[in-house]
């Protein structure tokens, strides 16, 4: 008689073990901290691109390279300087002012991050 009785299966169980929980920190520990270490780098390439964007308005490329190197001191620029920058003259008397640097970003020990930026005034962000 008692063999007919159904029991109930148990629901299977759902969440996150502790181990499962240690790696997903580990790896959003990493995210952040590299996050961390390369906003500052983008953020200087930003003003680069806002410098060279002010400096193709000039007449001369000398002119450019001295309005570059006085938008320097105030964005924060130490990646590169007007001597740095390739500047090409175009249509109607207007400049063309690009630029490429390396940055090495040291995330730990001998390992390091390398970007590469590149960027123009007659386009957006490259």
């Amino acid at each position: 008689m008692l063999k007919n009785i159904r029991r109930p299966q148990p629901a299977a169980q759902r969440g996150l073990t502790l181990l499962g929980l240690l790696f997903w920190a580990v790896i959003i520990a990493l995210a952040v901290i590299i996050g961390a270490k390369i906003v500052p780098s983008v953020s200087e390439y930003m003003s680069c691109v806002r410098g060279v964007k002010l400096a193709a308005g000039e007449s001369t490329p000398d002119a450019a390279r001295a309005a570059f190197d006085r938008y320097t001191t105030v964005g924060y620029i130490t990646a590169i300087a007007g001597q740095d920058l390739d500047i090409v003259p175009g249509r109607n008397g207007s400049l063309t002012v690009s630029f490429t640097y390396d940055k090495e970003i040291q995330l730990a020990g001998p390992v390091y991050l390398l970007i590469k930026y590149k960027g123009s005034s007659g386009s957006g962000v490259n």
